[in-house]
């Protein structure tokens, strides 16, 4: 049944948001009803965010197939994720990237444990998860090629432009109240672009 309905999803999507084969292929890929509590299982592949614990929510599927564009991903590129949450975004990451090449920080114990074990569980064990504080990065596993913010902050951490190589791209929303999604390319300083108004739980 999953199958079915992700399949009809992710075409939908690739008709709206002409997204990349690239990017098609990982949300045909990565099993999202696996990564959501059973409570919310059937509502898996429906095009909104849900509920995953500690006040936290999986994003809309739209939404991590505009930032798995914006990021314009390849394989071998090293990505940074700050807010593991249930691990959806770093596993659709790890299929177009490589699953040993995502590197991703969350605030909450009990998110990252089930994030590793569901991640494993669907094939993609080799994703790193640590849990520390998303504005330190992780400089041990830098530099990155990509990286990128799954909840909101005032601006994109220092810590985070720093462990980017030059030429990478960082991208996250933006704002206290209103949020904006922002790509920077750092090329010295950051190249900023805005991508539209967007709603995410605030960095921790």
């Amino acid at each position: 049944m999953f199958e079915r309905e992700r399949e009809q999803l992710t075409e939908r999507l690739v008709r709206r948001e002409r997204l990349s084969e690239a990017t098609a292929r990982a949300l045909r890929t990565v099993p999202r009803h696996e990564f959501v509590p059973q409570a919310v299982r059937e509502d898996a592949y429906r095009d909104r965010p849900l509920p995953i614990g500690e006040g936290q929510t999986i994003s809309a599927p739209h939404m991590v197939a505009i930032m798995t564009e914006l990021l314009e991903l390849s394989p071998g590129h090293r990505v940074l994720e700050i807010g593991t949450g249930c691990g959806y975004h770093a596993a659709v990451t790890a299929a177009v990237v490589g699953a040993e090449n995502v590197f991703s920080v969350e605030y909450y114990d009990e998110l990252a444990e089930a994030a590793r074990k569901t991640l494993d569980r669907t094939g993609y064990g080799d994703v790193s998860v640590r849990v520390g504080d998303g504005k330190e990065g992780w400089p041990e596993r830098a530099p990155f090629d990509r990286a990128y913010l799954t909840c909101a902050a005032s601006d994109f951490p220092d810590a985070v432009v720093e462990q980017i190589r030059d030429g990478g791209l960082v991208l996250g929303p933006l704002g206290n109240g209103q949020q904006t999604l922002v790509r920077g390319r750092k090329n010295g300083e950051l190249e900023r672009e805005q991508h539209g108004r967007v709603r995410f739980v605030p960095l921790r």
